[in-house]
């Protein structure tokens, strides 16, 4: 398989968009893989941090990718943004396989993509002042007009509710709030009008209070431009009113996806109940009750187990099947996929 992997490499084709049924993002079969080097020389395996995910975006759709840490869910996002390169399978966007773009084709696909970043005070230079931050993606795209480079940077100011638009734009990062930082991470992801936003854990570093008005605000961006968007999460709680699909990642790969109602009402994967059983719960009624989280770690990337990847911290294993062969995607109700052995 490793051999087999380093060499796949996909050229760029069109695909017929009028058979997709309004798909803007596929994702096939995607693995990557990155190789480790013995103190800097020889081969010595590698970290397989996505290894075989499948799933499709629609225009105007939000779905969420979970898992905890180190599950996967950066390193789909950066390769989706071209950051990485597929090792192997298929990112295609807008009917383009994107893998191998040219340096200028990558600018185009760049444009049309908005990203959100996870710590909004470490996105933002903190040298440049509002007004240059949000004018840099446009000058780098063509845009030196000064009327227009101004009326746009106003325009995204005054979408993310930082009005009046003049007195932020002379403002330094180190000046703002934290929720205020946040919103021009998100002016600066809209600026271009992309056609797709990808969330990176939007709102883990602000405060309780300033969460929600960031997520309506993604979401009000989200209903007026019709975008697609990927949120990218750890926590639960914020997903059900968010995404309208929840695609649940661990150890690289997709082992529980649907609709929201289906995987949080209708859970069926063990390691998706051990997610919700660790996502905080508002009631101080409960605040007390055992929680039956699995022990230990998520597993190596670089040798994972044989079997199902979760077994090792598996309350329900069994032994001979989830610990020898990998489950396959089991459908206990239309469009609720569950790679679990216990749905057999």
């Amino acid at each position: 398989m490793e051999k087999e992997i380093t060499q796949e490499k996909s050229a760029p084709q069109a695909i017929d968009q009028k058979s997709r049924d309004g798909v803007l993002l596929e994702v096939n079969d995607l693995h990557v893989w990155f190789e480790l080097r013995r103190f800097g020389f020889g081969h010595a395996g590698y970290v397989r941090a996505v290894d075989g995910v499948n799933f499709d975006l629609k225009d105007g759709q939000t779905i969420a990718i979970v898992g905890e840490s180190g599950c996967g869910k950066t390193s789909l996002m950066r390769t989706i943004l071209r950051l990485n390169h597929p090792t192997k399978g298929e990112v295609i966007f807008d009917g383009k396989v994107i893998n191998n773009l040219k340096p200028s084709e990558l600018k185009d696909y760049r444009s049309l993509l908005g990203y959100v970043q996870q710590d909004p005070y470490g996105a933002l230079p903190p040298f440049m002042t509002v007004r240059n931050i949000l004018e840099e993606p446009l000058r780098v795209n063509g845009i030196k007009d000064k009327t227009e480079l101004f009326n746009r940077v106003k325009k995204s100011l005054e979408e993310v509710k930082m009005s009046p638009a003049e007195e932020f734009m002379p403002k330094f990062p180190h000046q703002l709030s934290g929720g205020q930082q946040q919103r021009v991470v998100i002016a600066r992801a809209m600026i271009m009008n992309p056609r797709m936003l990808i969330a990176d854990e939007p709102v883990s570093m602000l405060d309780a209070s300033v969460r929600v008005e960031i997520l309506k605000l993604l979401r009000n961006l989200q209903e007026s431009h019709n975008l697609g968007v990927i949120y990218i999460t750890h926590d639960l709680s914020t997903v059900r009113y968010f995404s309208e699909k929840i695609f649940v990642m661990y150890a690289g790969q997709l082992i529980e996806r649907g609709n929201v109602s289906q995987v949080l009402n209708n859970t069926k994967h063990p390691y998706t109940f051990a997610l919700l059983e660790a996502t905080s719960d508002p009631d101080a009624k409960n605040a007390l009750v055992q929680k039956e989280i699995p022990p230990g770690e998520p597993p190596s990337l670089v040798k994972p187990p044989a079997g199902c990847r979760f077994h090792p911290r598996c309350p329900h294993m069994i032994e001979g099947l989830c610990n020898v062969e990998e489950p396959p995607d089991y459908e206990p109700e239309p469009g609720h996929f569950v790679a679990c052995w216990l749905l057999k």
